[in-house]
């Protein structure tokens, strides 16, 4: 990638990706989020197509691809269903990337091949009942007793944390207290399946039906004392630095949904007929649909540019500062351009739009979640500020 502009490989890509997202997913994703249906057979589709194994090194099975390339297969398949470019994205986001980033060579070859291959699926549990921008706030618990660690505590809102393909969960606990008396946050893996480890039905969600989430608690769990990822006292710090990537992801999530939008949009003001014309020939529809085209384009130029500087960062030749900056920008305004997308695709189709039989109907439910995850828009404002300078 030179400046902003996508290569060749990455536009093939793009196409490969689209073409798995329309003959794989289109086809059953209304019937998927009628049903709340976590497609799991997807997951090892997506790992055959490299998916999942993107920005993971050769030596765990991955394709050691850029970061920008990760951001293409996310839109394309938020494209068509936001509930399946979620998994991709948080299980590479929020399951492999901590893990990669943090994890011992040891922690890397256990996890990171079956992850990889889509045989698995990886969580990151930071979220809690009383815990959420607020992460210093931490009530989850973990203590050294005769060399293992002992988890007790509970996480809300665990995106692929409750699938029979789930295979760990790192959860962000209290281990202690610094030299200031503040609470030590240390990150610890627990693999699913360990005894005191349960996980709560699934969520009754606005939208992303077809992902899975699951609050998740935890009670006398023990683990061993490697199971912690990183160094002690560091969770704070590695879930900051694994947010930024994940933000850059949610902003090409939402970039999918606004092209979709602006497709569907486009499609149906030109074929739509109202008093013997179609209603684009209006400046009332045609507007809206021409500051919907203006939106997703600058949402995928500061989504790019984001993931552009996390590429040059892995390279060592931009700060993590520009990276930080950059992903606030970019998810502030690509998921707050992706909600009023789907606000303007519904009032476009009118009354269809507010049918469940056409698809703009679960974008726009699909859409909220994407200003709270991964840090709220009030949040990413406040990133913004402080980078700016100004007192926080």
């Amino acid at each position: 990638m030179t400046g902003f502009e996508l290569s060749k490989d990455h536009e093939d890509f793009r196409q490969v990706v689209r073409d798995f997202a329309e003959e794989q997913v289109a086809p059953h994703a209304a019937q998927w989020d009628r049903e709340h249906h976590f497609p799991a057979h997807l997951v090892p589709q997506m790992g055959d197509l490299g998916l999942f194994g993107l920005v993971v090194p050769e030596e765990y099975g991955g394709a050691g691809a850029d970061f920008t390339s990760l951001c293409v297969a996310i839109e394309e398949l938020g494209r068509i269903d936001q509930s399946v470019g979620i998994t991709l994205s948080a299980g590479v986001g929020l399951g492999i990337n901590p893990i990669l980033t943090f994890g011992s060579d040891e922690q890397k070859q256990r996890w990171l091949p079956d992850l990889v291959a889509g045989r698995a699926l990886a969580a990151f549990g930071l979220t809690e009942p009383d815990a959420g921008s607020d992460a210093g706030a931490t009530r989850t618990k973990a203590r050294l007793d005769d060399g293992e660690w002992v988890v007790d505590g509970a996480k809300s809102f665990i995106t692929n944390s409750g699938s029979d393909l789930t295979s760990v969960v790192t959860v962000t606990a209290r281990t202690g207290t610094d030299e200031r008396g503040r609470a030590e946050i240390s990150a610890i893996m627990v693999p699913s399946g360990t005894p005191g480890f349960d996980v709560a039905p699934p969520y009754d969600k606005l939208g992303w039906h077809a992902s899975d989430t699951h609050g998740l608690s935890f009670t006398d769990v023990h683990v061993p004392e490697g199971n912690l990822l990183g160094a002690r006292g560091q969770g704070f710090k590695q879930f900051l630095a694994t947010l930024d990537d994940g933000r850059i992801a949610i902003s090409a999530l939402a970039v999918g949904l606004a092209q979709a939008c602006l497709e569907a949009c486009t499609s149906y003001a030109s074929s739509r007929l109202a008093f013997g014309r179609p209603i684009g020939v209006n400046q009332g529809v045609s507007f809206q649909v021409a500051d919907l085209a203006v939106a997703t384009e600058a949402a995928r130029m500061l989504t790019y540019k984001a993931a552009w500087l996390k590429d040059l960062h892995s390279q060592g030749r931009r700060s993590t500062a520009e990276v930080k900056q950059a992903a606030a920008i970019a998810k502030l305004y690509s998921t707050e351009a992706a909600v009023s997308a789907t606000r303007t695709a519904t009032q476009v189709f009118g009354g269809n739009g507010f049918m469940e039989e056409y698809p703009v109907a679960r974008f726009y439910r699909d859409a909220k979640i994407l200003e709270i995850g991964e840090g709220t828009s009030e949040v990413q404002r406040m990133v913004i500020a402080r980078g700016l300078g100004l007192p926080s």
